[in-house]
């Protein structure tokens, strides 16, 4: 009897909308330029603010989100990017890979009209195709942080999972300057945080899953697998109680924009070492979007003399393998919950050419913020927890993960 209660009432969050994304993780972008030895080349064409420089007397004025030193706004990072979904547009549905970031607030695809080389290797969204395509004709342009795009605006039938989306604004990307998104695994971007962000592109996707009552819960929570053979999960409008173990530790969202909360402190082998003498603590923006962990310049630098880590040209740091299990162990504190990471879910290894390199996941990013320095929590942070972001009552929660049973 038990069981069948417990099967209806799963049925019954079914319906109400409780619907399960699969994330597939797959290289990022940036191993795969250093196996194949193109990484030097490529990010000496890809610095920040090098596309606003070459490209911006292109675009209209208006547009603000061009502008030099906007990058820094803009926290994705396409080139650490790791986990990947799918998602439908129009009438019948195109299928494309997206990754689901709650650094950004945007929906885009490329367009069958894209004249950049980097849409000829992804799929296309083809209007003519769909009975439901409503033409927009509005110009939008996209700053990321390490990307930069420009297209037009459209409306169309959106499906993520079993959940559909009436007159989804999104944008049609038709020029992608240079290589920037040639090689990556992914087609575009959902974006999943606060709908200031969204300067260019109206209302995101999951305030319209809220305002058309599409899911159960105003929440979304990850699970990101960090096994290489596994795949992880974003469950719309709810939590999956199999995956995490209760108390959820929960922070309110300080800055409505990014999922942005306060951090107490980073403590490395158990001694505080940075935020320790800010009157507010820090401020961490928690997002999917990026992998590694990213902290101020000086911050980071120091963090990588602790752990023994030499610099690399690229911007990167190295450890030698053979110390990573004797590598110290970095904690973020949290609405006063240690959360510990030793060096074997902080370095990652990698193939350079013929040989295996060891990287630490913190990297240097300056953020302006009012509420002193802004740490950014990627997916090598996220990985080691359940994250639940909370539109409801404005907070991010995290908990511990459950033991998976070994196969």
């Amino acid at each position: 009897m038990k069981r069948i209660l417990l099967l209806l009432l799963c049925c019954l969050c079914f319906v109400r909308g409780l619907v399960r994304i699969t994330l597939t993780k797959k290289p990022s972008l940036r191993s795969h330029l250093r196996a194949s030895d193109q990484l030097e080349d490529f990010l000496k064409d890809h610095q920040v603010d090098v596309f606003s420089r070459r490209y911006s007397q292109c675009y209209p004025p208006t547009l603000v989100s061009l502008k030099r030193g906007k990058a820094a706004e803009r926290l994705y990072n396409f080139m650490d990017a790791q986990y990947f979904g799918l998602i439908s547009l129009g009438t019948p549905g195109q299928n494309f890979t997206v990754v689901f970031d709650t650094g950004s607030a945007d929906l885009w695809v490329p367009s069958f009209y894209c004249v950049s080389p980097a849409c000829a290797s992804h799929h296309k969204f083809k209007a003519f195709e769909s009975s439901t395509y409503i033409r927009d004709g509005r110009v939008f342009g996209i700053h990321y942080g390490s990307g930069h795009l420009l297209g037009v605006l459209a409306k169309d039938l959106l499906k993520v999972g079993s959940l559909a989306v009436e007159n989804q604004e999104f944008g049609e990307s038709v020029y992608e300057p240079g290589l920037s998104f040639v090689m990556t695994k992914f087609d575009g971007v959902l974006g999943l945080s606060y709908p200031t962000l969204a300067e260019e592109l109206g209302a995101p996707v999951f305030d319209n899953l809220i305002n058309q009552s599409k899911i159960e819960k105003p929440i979304f929570s990850f699970y990101l697998n960090n096994s290489p053979d596994k795949q992880g999960e974003l469950l719309l409008g709810g939590v999956d109680e199999d995956l995490f173990v209760h108390p959820i530790n929960w922070s309110p969202v300080t800055v409505k924009a990014y999922w942005q909360i306060k951090m107490d402190a980073v403590k490395v082998q158990g001694t505080t070492s940075f935020c320790r003498d800010d009157a507010n603590s820090c401020q961490a923006v928690v997002d999917t979007g990026t992998s590694l962990i990213g902290g101020p310049t000086m911050d980071i630098l120091i963090l990588q003399q602790l752990i023994g880590a030499t610099p690399t040209p690229f911007g990167e740091f190295l450890v030698d393998c053979s110390r990573i299990s004797s590598l110290p162990v970095i904690s973020f504190v949290i609405n006063g919950v240690e959360y510990s990471l030793t060096g074997e879910t902080y370095v990652k290894k990698d193939v350079d050419g013929d040989r295996v390199v060891c990287l630490t996941g913190f990297q240097a990013i300056d953020i302006k913020s009012l509420f002193g320095p802004m740490w950014v929590l990627g997916d090598v942070f996220l990985a080691q927890v359940y994250s639940v972001f909370d539109r409801g009552q404005d907070r991010v929660g995290f908990a511990q993960l459950k033991a998976r049973p070994t196969e």
